[in-house]
Formats: C-alpha cells, sequence, structure tokens
C-alpha cells in the first residue's frame, strides 16, 4: 500500500497567509486524520531556515513529528530569492541549497523539491530563452550533487507558474541536468495543465494527444516523486495552477492510478492542496478518496497480472 502524505504549505499561504494554520497544528490534525506522512513546506509560515535556524530547533520539529508517527515525504524548500536563470545567482543559489539540506538531515528528511523560479514570460527572445535553460541545468546539476552528498533526492517540479513547462522541456531539461540524483516531481495538475491546457508555455502552445498518461509514459525512469490533485484547466490569480479538490476537475484518476503505481523508487503519494481555501475542511475526504483510489488501483493491477 502506498503511504499518504499531505502537503502542509496548502494551509500557510494563499487563502491562509492572513491567518495560516501553525505547523504544529497542521501536523496533529493530518496524524489524526490518519496521514502516514507530511510534506513540509519551507516557505513562509512553516519550517523556514529563518524560523528555525539552529538544530537544536529543529530537533524539537523532528521529536514532534516522530511522536504524531507522522514520517515525512519531503521538503519544500524556499530558493526564491535566488533565481537560476540568471548566471549571477549561481553560487548564491547553491548556498541556499546547502542550507535547505541541512534543514532536510536535521528533520530526518530525504527528499527535497525545487522548482525554475523565473516567470515563464522573463525571456521573450529565443536565443535568451535557451541560454537561460543551460543556466538553470548547470546550477540544478551541482545541486543536485550536493544533494546527494547530503544523502538526499533532489525533485523538479514543473508547473506553469515557472519556466519551462512545456512537455518536452520537461523532458529535454531532465537530460540537460543529466545526474543520477536528480528527477522529475510529478503533479497531476499540472500534469494537465501543461499536456491539456498547455498553459503560459513560451512560444508556440504545446500538448498532448494522450494527455497526462502520455507525459507519464515519456517520463518513464524520470519520476521520483508523485503529487495528486485535481485541475479544472483553469489558472490560480494567473500564474500557476488550480488545485480543485479530488472529484471536481477533469483529471481521470481511476485510468491514471494504476499507472502511477508502476512508477518505481516512489514511496509516497502527496496531496497537494495548494492555494484552495477551505483546504483544511478538506483533510480527511482527500485522505480517504486517495485511499480508496490507491486501494482501486493495486486491485486493477493484480487482476490485469
Amino acid at each position: 500500500m502506498k503511504k499518504i502524505s499531505l502537503g502542509s504549505w496548502a494551509f500557510a499561504f494563499g487563502p491562509y497567509s492572513d491567518n495560516p494554520v501553525p505547523f504544529d497544528k497542521t501536523a496533529k490534525r493530518l496524524a489524526e486524520a490518519g496521514y502516514d506522512a507530511i510534506e513540509v513546506c519551507g516557505i513562509q509560515e512553516h519550517v523556514t531556515l529563518d524560523a528555525y535556524p539552529t538544530t537544536k530547533s529543529r530537533q524539537e520539529v523532528k521529536k514532534m513529528l516522530d511522536d504524531l508517527g507522522l514520517e515525512r515525504s519531503g521538503y519544500a524548500c524556499d530558493q526564491y530569492a535566488f533565481d537560476p536563470t540568471e548566471a549571477e545567482n549561481k553560487q548564491k543559489y547553491l548556498g541556499q541549497f546547502s542550507k535547505n539540506l541541512e534543514m532536510c538531515n536535521d528533520l530526518g528528511i530525504r527528499d527535497i523539491r525545487v522548482d525554475t523560479v523565473a516567470d515563464p514570460g522573463k525571456y521573450s527572445d529565443d536565443a535568451e530563452y535557451e541560454a537561460a535553460k543551460g543556466r538553470v541545468a548547470e546550477t540544478f546539476h551541482e545541486a543536485a550533487q550536493k544533494a546527494q552528498d547530503a544523502g538526499i533526492r533532489m525533485h523538479w517540479e514543473f508547473e506553469p507558474g515557472f519556466i519551462f513547462n512545456k512537455p518536452s522541456e520537461i523532458i529535454e531539461l531532465h537530460g540537460k541536468v543529466a545526474h543520477p540524483n536528480f528527477d522529475v516531481m510529478y503533479d497531476t495538475s499540472h500534469a494537465y495543465m501543461s499536456t491539456v491546457a498547455g498553459s503560459r508555455q513560451h512560444g508556440e502552445k504545446e500538448t498532448l494527444d494522450g494527455g497526462i498518461e502520455e507525459l507519464l509514459a515519456n517520463l518513464e525512469g524520470k519520476i521520483g516523486a508523485i503529487h495528486l490533485i485535481d485541475s479544472d484547466g483553469s489558472l490560480h490569480d494567473n500564474h500557476t495552477s488550480t488545485h480543485n479538490p479530488f472529484g471536481t476537475g477533469n483529471v481521470d484518476f481511476k485510468s491514471v492510478a494504476p499507472k502511477l503505481l508502476t512508477v518505481p523508487h516512489v514511496e509516497y503519494w502527496a496531496i497537494d492542496m495548494c492555494f484552495w481555501p477551505g483546504s483544511w475542511e478538506l483533510v480527511e475526504a482527500s485522505l480517504a478518496y486517495v485511499k480508496d483510489l490507491v486501494a482501486e488501483a493495486e486491485a486493477a493491477t493484480a487482476a490485469a497480472s
């Protein structure tokens, strides 16, 4: 049975920005609901480098999570001050990344999530755009080595909110980074916006006839983490994917779930309710949905074998 996690950022920013749910209250709620793990938000109001600057302060968080019986499926780190598309930011990016790796080790986290930071429209000129892609690949390659040295797996989350989000670019950038400790985080909502909606892409719009399942197949051997949430094909604040509650969007989870089960080396399926108003009230219902989804997918897989 897959272990099920939930990203704590759902209650730290977006509609919760003015009144964020404290991290300890979030963790207690997930444990009581029956989640196996929590995906830790290192941005804004939760477990940030500023809020927990010492090993001692982080050990207290680790003990709290251990006492609750919550594993950690990953760490969404804050790298947003250092856009990796800009050459002058490379060393600053890597320095901040090293600090985030220390946070992971102090919390007992073995997976770290990054993105490309820059807005998709930052580079209008094709040559500048390609040069920026090369700079990101170079920085990510060095970051992946740092993560490997620290015993932590590095996952890149593509999405319409950040540069390089076409289906072909996702595969291309993975190839350019070319590091065994670097892989792709597959978020079902972002995958829908990339392959079906073709949102916020550079140049000519690119979609896939087979939608999210075709992208999943194209990324065989390149995926290291999975986020689950629905999509209705719209953007949140004209920026990134709307993360609709399960069953209210267009993602065919019954079809894609058995295929997600075949992705190797992924221990957790993490629910991502980022930016959704009322996500606090959906904690139990979302867990129940994914538990049923996993059970059905495993049964279908067993029947087909």
